[in-house]
């Protein structure tokens, strides 16, 4: 998400229109830091520990307040879930501007992590007294904003504009890189990458489980998070150490060589967590196929057309998810055609300067 909003900021600009941004530090105890990309100013918050995957800043109110002294912008857009946004509601600075509010994805009722049904409980006030008092809500798809117990009682104020990715950050590799990539795939075993954080909603186990069923795979997980451990035993059990592989952090050059030398982008997803599948755009935009989870309620299965750009499975089931898989990695064709639709898709919907033009009307419209 970080880079979407990276990319959204520059291409606004485009649109006419100035916007800074105050995040959260991704690196535990980093002081406050006010950084210049071109015209755009990022502040970012100390960060000083997580609870339930939410970031834990004490000075962000502070800042918040601070950074709209300096800016005085003619609104606010806040990106949700995000305990910081709350502060809103009890800052007057904060409270005279109009809002915007980006529904990345609901809190959901974790099957998996039953602490989130408690924690929501006492998020969802301050929630929905925030959905209250904005002016416009964003959500990213149809099917998650249908779906969203949230947004439903403020469907009337919902719009949908889908996130985006601008391809010019996305770089092809060059040479060196594609010789780099080529040297860690095995030579005719079909090429299997997964992108995103190692936690309970992935559904990484369920991909390790399926690449057991499949002869010869080659099977790369790229991210880190709490479930790293769990996961490299998982493979050992299964015997798999060979084929599977975890690889941790990877910087952008690297990540995007594997891209562009992989038969396909595998997301395993089992929760609507996952609301969007932000890498399914990567890998659009360098013509790989996807084999992805329809995840009930997720944008998921309206970012992948079923066919098209890509194979739709049952979440949570590895021996479907082997056969999806074992398709893309022996009919060259059928993912060669599925990767040029999906380039075509990329183009014509998910370019992040038709997403800035979108977001830049909403923006009009409210002032």
């Amino acid at each position: 998400m970080e880079n979407f909003l990276r990319d959204l900021l520059h291409a606004l600009q485009k649109e006419g229109v100035s916007a800074s941004a105050l995040v959260h530090h991704h690196i535990l105890g980093e002081p406050f830091s006010r950084e210049r990309e071109d015209d755009i100013i990022i502040f970012r918050a100390p960060l000083r520990g997580r609870v339930l995957y939410a970031p834990i800043s004490p000075s962000f109110p502070s800042l918040l307040r601070q950074s709209i002294r300096s800016i005085c912008p003619h609104l606010l857009h806040f990106h949700l879930p995000n305990l910081s946004a709350f502060w809103g509601l009890f800052i007057p600075e904060v409270r005279a501007v109009p809002w915007v509010i980006q529904w990345q994805s609901d809190v959901v009722a974790s099957k998996i992590d039953r602490r989130m049904a408690l924690a929501y409980g006492l998020y969802r006030p301050f929630e929905q007294y925030l959905l209250k008092c904005s002016r416009t809500i964003v959500a990213t798809s149809r099917p998650y904003l249908r779906t969203s117990k949230a947004l439903a009682p403020f469907v009337r104020k919902c719009h949908v504009v889908p996130l985006g990715l601008d391809p010019m950050r996305l770089k092809m590799p060059g040479q060196d890189l594609k010789k780099w990539a080529e040297m860690k795939w095995a030579k005719g075993s079909p090429r299997i990458l997964a992108i995103g954080r190692l936690t309970y909603y992935k559904g990484h186990e369920v991909l390790i489980r399926a690449a057991a069923h499949i002869p010869d795979v080659r099977v790369f997980i790229v991210g880190e998070g709490e479930h790293g451990s769990r996961l490299e035993r998982l493979v050992k059990d299964l015997g798999l150490r060979e084929r599977v592989r975890l690889r941790g952090f990877m910087g952008e050059s690297r990540l995007h060589a594997l891209l562009a030398t992989c038969d396909c982008l595998c997301l395993p997803s089992i929760e609507r967590t996952e609301a969007f599948g932000l890498v399914l755009l990567e890998a659009m935009h360098y013509a790989r196929p996807v084999v992805a989870s329809d995840v009930p309620g997720s944008g998921i299965g309206w970012v992948v057309r079923h066919g098209e750009t890509g194979l739709l499975v049952r979440p949570g089931d590895p021996q479907e998810l082997a056969k999806a898989l074992a398709v893309m990695g022996e009919i060259s064709g059928l993912r060669e055609g599925m990767g040029r639709a999906a380039k075509e898709r990329f183009d014509e919907i998910f370019h992040i300067d038709q997403v800035a033009r979108e977001m830049a009307v909403l923006y009009q419209n409210i002032l």
